[in-house]
């Protein structure tokens, strides 16, 4: 089936569908239900991809990457009821060491953030929920592809923007997406190739975001409990997860949205918005049910 669609969207979409027409009634959905200004943010980004010298087919197998690489790993949940991996041992070496799987994943998720309902549902919550008159500091543990940081820049008054992520290969991509000029021209930010866990982290700060970051690591409670003690009594913490969400790198297991939430407060915060993304199709007690994938995010400031 061909899109019709105007301008990169709907040739990406085209390529796509060659290799994977499975996908067409999702996408077709999910694509009309795209504000004016989402189709204008994905446009822009595939403008940059083809401007830092990738093809449309390449993006494609990005996309496609992490369609089949999902579905395997859901197969695996569905049928054995756990993820298929437990430490960052196991994934290290094939994910986040391996430079040519990481760029087709980043590039990938990059992509879903607008073409998949649930990952639009968590991008939405951030950029209203983010402060637009706060400043000081901001940290965003795992920038991945940049949009949410270069998001963060754009929407607020910070002085000073640091990111740190345990992959080299993803700060290359988010430092590449801020200084392309295709979005403007950013300041004052800085990253760090470190485990945020074991590394020192310098400051106090006003601002901490942390986008699926949780289900990657064995002891999500003790990078909260982290996050607590660099974050002063009025700042702004936005972070998000997965529940029975399995996919080549998620190691450990929310089953439910409260897993979730009672685990944040534990670590010392007041959850002021627990925003769910549902299985697309399904409602929040179906997902959960059936054990789908549901996406959450939580907007949070320190108890």
């Amino acid at each position: 089936m061909t899109f019709r669609l105007e301008g990169y969207i709907g040739r990406l979409l085209e390529i796509i569908l060659q290799a994977n027409p499975l996908q067409v009634a999702f996408l077709k959905s999910s694509v009309a239900s795209l504000e004016t200004s989402e189709s204008s943010a994905l446009e822009g980004y595939i403008a940059y991809c083809l401007s830092s010298g990738f093809d449309f087919s390449y993006l494609a197998e990005c996309y496609n990457t992490i369609v089949r690489d999902t579905l395997k790993e859901q197969f695996y949940f569905q049928r054995h009821g756990r993820y298929r991996h437990s430490s960052y041992a196991d994934v290290a070496a094939s994910v986040y060491q391996n430079e040519d799987y990481m760029k087709r994943y980043m590039y990938g998720l990059a992509l879903t953030t607008y073409l998949w309902p649930n990952h639009r549902v968590i991008h939405r919550c951030f950029v209203d929920a983010f402060p637009r008159q706060q400043e000081g500091q901001y940290l965003e543990i795992g920038p991945g592809h940049g949009v949410y940081f270069m998001d963060a820049m754009r929407l607020g008054r910070y002085r000073r923007h640091l990111g740190i992520d345990i992959s080299q290969t993803s700060i290359a991509l988010t430092r590449s997406l801020l200084s392309s000029g295709n979005f403007g021209q950013f300041s004052n930010y800085e990253f760090v190739c470190a485990d945020f866990l074991t590394d020192q982290v310098d400051g106090s700060f006003q601002a901490v975001v942390m986008g699926e970051v949780l289900e990657h690591v064995e002891n999500p409670l003790a990078f909260l409990k982290k996050i607590r003690s660099l974050v002063d009594h009025k700042a702004f913490v936005f972070v998000t997860t997965a529940i029975n969400a399995p996919a080549i790198d998620h190691i450990y297991l929310y089953d439910s949205p409260e897993a979730v939430t009672d685990m944040a407060v534990a670590a010392g915060f007041r959850v002021l918005k627990a925003q769910t993304a549902p299985y697309p199709g399904l409602t929040l007690q179906d997902s959960l049910v059936k054990k789908l994938p549901v996406n959450i995010a939580l907007v949070m400031e320190p108890e």
